[in-house]
């Protein structure tokens, strides 16, 4: 690092950015800590959002350089009994969602609350949790505050970051100087929806069939209708599940090739290649053909559960360019500093993880480098970094990819890193992961269906224990 860091900006008050907040008052050495928080409250992508613009959402969506999201504004009532406006920002999170990771690896490290809920918590006791774990930060947040542009300029003889934001309520912009910045505003914003063949006409001919999973509430809207569910992602399936208690059968999910089979059987659902083609409606009616040749007609509902691109508009002034296909963020060394200048750092790019305890680790090496207890290797170390991730995964989505547990090794790698900085009185290191939460991990998809194969009496299961899994014996915690 060029200079001291002294003053710090992180974007985001959700489970990243509290994250962050927590490992750098640690180090009680920065001066300045903000957050900044366009919402009215901690949470992040945990806020759920009745409020769904489908009909907002084009047809294909394949840009990853969208504006930032324009708030939507409703009246809350304080404790007091007073209005007060809040900005909404629309989130993935539906009406019944569960976690798909149990709350013993879920929580916070130096927050085990979240094992009082059910052993998958739903997103209200979530939500919940994450809002009592921010206390600790609370005083740092400036809420209802967008940040709309970061970057570097001269501040007296020094290249700093520039933060500029605005004020939500009074529309007032506000300008300040950071020697560093945490971007932990996640990356469940812009939708991708492909461009398949066909997909325009086909779209403007039936409006509003094809949607994504962004805007995905509840199964009602479904009712009685043939419905295809695009992609096999924990949220995808857990959505055509919920679709099926209401539209016809069976639900067609289809993927793309190369995915495996779920190894589950279900009556209700059919599962299908990846659609290669959209029929115009001289063909047949609301048709779509797929990969192996298959033509389905009188399709009345389409949910793309396709993800989201990595988006940072705030940061697009950038050069080199963060984001150039939003299949990744370029130029970051171990998917944390940004390689040109590492006073910039994101928290929470990494995907298939556990994701409290993955941002633990990043952060608190994030606090001990920015402070100067560790020190980063060279420049042309991390770039070599980079390129052998991509010759070893590619450019494209794989890149931040850290699936089969590859998220437990990053995080203990994160860990021990940490621990190599130089000793204080008091140090905030997450533990590593445990051959138990490996043994756990492993197993999720066979817990997760033994607890919803209780139905109700799933809300009264708190550990893997009480549905028949028991770490072996003998084996080493």
């Amino acid at each position: 690092m060029s200079h001291k860091i002294h003053k710090v900006a992180v974007i985001g008050a959700g489970p990243a950015g509290v994250a962050t907040a927590k490992q750098l008052l640690a180090e009680q050495l920065f001066q300045t800590i903000d957050i900044f928080e366009q919402r009215a409250s901690t949470g992040g992508v945990w806020n759920y959002a009745s409020y769904a613009p489908a009909h907002e959402l084009s047809v294909p969506q394949v840009n990853p350089h969208l504006p930032l999201e324009e708030p939507k504004w409703a009246n809350s009532s304080s404790s007091g009994g007073r209005q007060h406006p809040d900005a909404i920002f629309v989130t993935p999170m539906y009406d019944r969602l569960e976690s798909n990771i149990p709350n013993y690896l879920m929580r916070h490290t130096d927050d085990a609350a979240l094992e009082e809920q059910p052993l998958f918590a739903g997103h209200q006791s979530v939500l919940q949790y994450l809002n009592r774990y921010a206390e600790e930060v609370r005083h740092l947040i400036r809420f209802h505050t967008q940040v709309y542009d970061i970057r570097r300029e001269d501040d007296d003889g020094q290249d700093r970051w520039l933060v500029c934001a605005k004020d939500l309520v009074s529309n007032k912009a506000s300008e300040k100087y950071y020697d560093a910045v945490a971007v932990a505003s996640g990356h469940h914003y812009v939708p991708i929806l492909p461009d398949i063949s066909g997909i325009r006409p086909w779209n403007k001919a039936y409006p509003n069939v094809i949607s994504h999973s962004k805007f995905y509430r509840t199964p009602d809207m479904f009712k009685d209708k043939k419905v295809v569910v695009v992609g096999n992602s924990a949220s995808g399936l857990d959505i055509a599940t919920q679709i099926s208690l209401v539209s016809k059968h069976p639900v067609l999910n289809s993927k793309r090739s190369g995915v495996p089979e779920s190894g589950r059987k279900d009556a209700w659902k059919q599962e299908m290649p990846e659609i290669v083609e959209f029929l115009p409606p001289s063909h047949a009616r609301q048709a779509i053909r797929f990969a192996d040749g298959q033509v389905v007609s009188e399709v009345e509902a389409i949910v793309f559960c396709t993800g989201y691109y990595y988006s940072f508009p705030f940061l697009s002034s950038l050069e080199p360019p963060l984001v150039v296909t939003g299949e990744r963020v370029e130029n970051t060394y171990e998917h944390l500093f940004w390689t040109p200048h590492p006073s910039l750092a994101f928290v929470g790019l990494p995907y298939k993880i556990i994701p409290f305890r993955t941002c633990e680790g990043q952060a608190a090496v994030i606090a001990r480098i920015w402070s100067g207890r560790l020190a980063l290797p060279s420049e042309l170390s991390m770039k070599t970094w980079e390129s052998k991730r991509i010759a070893s995964r590619g450019a494209g989505k794989k890149f931040h990819e850290l699936g089969n547990l590859e998220d437990f090794r990053y995080h203990n790698e994160m860990v021990e890193w940490a621990l190599q900085a130089r000793p204080k009185d008091v140090d905030r290191v997450p533990p590593k992961w445990s051959k138990r939460d490996e043994w756990v991990r492993r197993n999720i998809p066979a817990i997760k269906r033994a607890f919803a194969d209780k139905g109700e009496g799933r809300y009264r299961i708190r550990s893997e224990g009480e549905l028949g899994f028991e770490y072996p014996s003998g084996g080493n915690a």
